[in-house]
Order: structure tokens, then sequence, then C-alpha cells
């Protein structure tokens, strides 16, 4: 299974960061498959930030609610994130990453990850 980041490394002050997770070796439509996004800001842990189920059904943390969605391309097997507004505390390294809506599954492959710098 692999997973890969796309999308822009420079994203300016109150614009949307779109990416896109391509997905090889498994289908996101697999039962019980869960697919996330994760990143880690400078000097910071990890932080899960959302994600969408093999149904399709979606969740972003509560603290990105009103800023983040996450949508998928089930004929080109691709998820995607967007975060709206974006601010330089939005400077990371994402990942995109497979795990289970079992409960106690944990996430098994990660994508390489991307750095997405925000900034005028």
């Amino acid at each position: 299974v692999q997973l890969q980041e796309s999308g822009p490394d420079l994203v300016k002050p109150s614009q949307t960061l779109s990416l896109t997770c391509t997905v090889s070796g498994d289908s996101i439509i697999t039962s019980y498959s869960y697919w996330s996004w994760i990143r880690q800001a400078p000097d910071k842990g990890l932080e899960w930030m959302g994600a969408i189920a093999y149904d399709g059904s979606t969740q972003c943390t509560p603290s990105l609610k009103s800023h983040c969605s996450i949508s998928r391309d089930t004929s080109n097997n691709q998820f995607s994130l967007q975060l709206r507004s974006v601010t330089p505390e939005d400077t990371a390294v994402y990942w995109c990453v497979r795990g289970s809506v079992v409960v106690g599954t944990p996430n098994d492959y990660w994508g390489q990850g991307t750095l997405v710098t925000v900034s005028s």
C-alpha cells in the first residue's frame, strides 16, 4: 500500500490549502478503512486533523471544524484536504494515513509527508 501527498509547497495567508492523497495498493472504499490527514508543525507534536471513512463519512477535529473539509474521488482512488483561511501557524508537514474504523486498530500506512509553508 502506498500513499502519496500532492499539493502546493507555499500558500499565502488567508488562502485555502488544498492537498490530495493518491492511494495505490488498496481502495479508499475498502470496508472499514479510514483515511486521515495528520500534520506536524515545527517544534510541535502530531495533530490529527480529520478523516474520511470507507463509507464517505467525514470528520474534522473540533479545533479546525470551521476551516477543514475532506472529500474523495473514488474514480481516482484519492482523498483530499481543504483548509480554509490559513495562517502561518498552519505551516507544517502534512501526511495522509491509512487506518481503520475499528477501534484500537493502529494506522499502518503513511505517505512520505509534504511540507507546506504559509507565508506571504
